[in-house]
């Protein structure tokens, strides 16, 4: 279950709310008095409430905004257990202060704002022993295990307990809550309203992770990188699985670089069994891996990886999907030789996504020159491949027949740069872009303006992914459904 958390200045606007997220098929929402700018009238937003609800009135020290007397605040609470409410959050230091009455019961809770302490289950001890219900435990995740220990700390509890890390590396936490066993999560009204840090939206946990049919056999996958916020890889795997049947849940791991040995060895500990692999993680994972397959071998970056058998294996899926966007918007996918062979292709940018494509250039016959704002990493590059490299300012000197974009710049929300000068594309050059959002970049308008060919980053996005999905489950993901996702999500950002 879902517990919606919704915090209004104005009475009107808090039963407004309610009423909206009974319509949206909320089963549970929490009433943030704090938030409140005049004394609460407990009567009028409890009178004729549309779903069970759980009264909350945070401090300040507590990450909440009720500015008055401890003794009003705790006279609020008691109103709240006298009018019947059907839970009320009280802090572990008050608990003992206010006594049980009628039917409500009681969450004893207790957050902290800058860590997740050493003694969680000591903590979970005292609370429970707290005349609760339910124990709820807020941290803020500082590392990706954090989750593992509240998860764990979730699934062996004897009294049923919300655990939850909060901050963006914290947000598996409240995703997975239910798989081991808590009796709700926490989300917000509006993902621009989160009234605890990392919480998610109503809307993202029913219509994206699907969050009320997760369960203890759900298998999970998920995408790593540091910062992993802009990634719309859950909306498209999430939306396969639920279109396919499957028991699975995509999420998104933030893991800075330090972290990511832990996480790849926690990882079974909550049923992981595949990951996509992003910036900065592509290299350094190989590290970690028992097998790789050929296309790794070569390109010395992983994009894709599952556990299996015991086995951590390895795979890049970005360099065929890029060859395939390539090949089929030159309208000769499959063929032999490519419709790249004996080509020069100018590629900017010397990341993963470039390392894939030089890579996959030289086995199709290509020839290929690396300019990067960094000159010496395409010139490492360019080395390992064979090719030519260019300082960025004389990336114009360059004579090419396909111009590929790996840079981040033309990304979403930056949709009016473009690392091309639009005068300077000659209406012969082929022009991809490895972006994906926006679908139709700034350098591929002005490309096509000039009357270029062209392929854009969503049709290298789904192949990837779907190359991705066949890896994860054995099965042909319904590409479709995958594009349908991705497009309606980038529609959404721009809302």
């Amino acid at each position: 279950m879902i517990c919606v958390s919704i915090g209004r200045g104005r009475h009107r606007h808090l039963m407004a709310e309610h009423l909206r997220l009974k319509q949206c098929g909320a089963k549970l929402v929490e009433l943030r008095l704090d938030y409140i700018n005049r004394v609460p009238q407990l009567k009028r937003l409890l009178e004729n409430r549309p779903t069970p609800v759980i009264v909350t009135c945070r401090r300040e020290r507590d990450g909440g905004k009720f500015t008055g007397s401890e003794e009003q605040r705790l006279m609020l609470l008691r109103e709240a257990i006298v009018e019947g409410v059907e839970y009320v959050d009280l802090e572990d230091d008050i608990a003992g202060s206010v006594p049980r009455f009628g039917k409500t019961k009681r969450i004893v809770s207790h957050h902290d704002f800058r860590k997740t302490p050493d003694d969680l289950e000591e903590l979970h001890e005292h609370l429970a022993s707290l005349d609760a219900d339910i124990v709820k435990i807020a941290t803020m995740a500082n590392s990706p295990h954090d989750n593992i220990r509240m998860l764990k700390l979730i699934a062996n509890a004897k009294v049923p307990t919300v655990g939850l890390c909060m901050g963006d590396i914290g947000t598996p936490s409240r995703i997975l809550a239910g798989k081991f066993g808590a009796p709700f999560t926490y989300a917000t009204f509006h993902h621009e309203r989160a009234l605890a840090p990392g919480q998610i939206s109503f809307e993202q946990m029913r219509d994206i992770y699907h969050y009320e049919q997760i369960n203890a056999d759900t298998v999970v996958y998920g995408v790593v990188a540091d910062p992993v916020g802009h990634s719309l890889s859950p909306q498209i795997h999430n939306a396969s699985f639920r279109q396919q049947g499957i028991n699975a849940v995509y999420l998104p791991f933030r893991v800075p670089r330090q972290y990511l040995s832990q996480f790849v060895d926690d990882a079974p500990a909550i049923g992981l069994k595949g990951l996509s692999v992003t910036i900065p993680h592509k290299e350094a994972i190989a590290e970690k891996l028992t097998k790789v397959d050929k296309a790794v071998k070569g390109i010395a970056a992983v994009n894709t990886v599952v556990y299996k058998d015991g086995e951590l294996v390895g795979y890049n899926t970005d360099y065929k999907a890029a060859m395939d966007a390539i090949e089929k918007g030159m309208g000769q996918l499959g063929a032999d030789p490519s419709p790249l062979a004996g080509k020069t292709a100018l590629i900017l940018g010397a990341g993963g996504a470039a390392r894939a494509i030089a890579y996959g250039l030289k086995r199709r016959g290509a020839a290929f020159v690396i300019s990067n704002r960094t000159p010496e990493r395409a010139e490492k590059l360019a080395e390992e491949f064979g090719g030519c490299a260019v300082k960025w300012n004389m990336r114009y000197s360059t004579s090419a027949d396909v111009l590929i974009n790996c840079t981040p710049i033309g990304m979403h929300p930056d949709v009016d740069e473009s690392p091309y000068d639009k005068l300077r594309l000659p209406p012969s050059i082929f022009v991809f872009d490895t972006v994906y959002n926006p679908e139709t970049t700034l350098l591929l308008k002005d490309a096509r303006s000039r009357g270029c060919d062209t392929a854009t980053g969503v049709e290298m996005f789904i192949r990837q992914a779907s190359l991705q999905y066949y890896l994860f489950t054995g099965r042909e993901a319904p590409t479709d459904v995958m594009l349908d996702a991705l497009r309606r999500s980038i529609g959404a950002e721009r809302r």
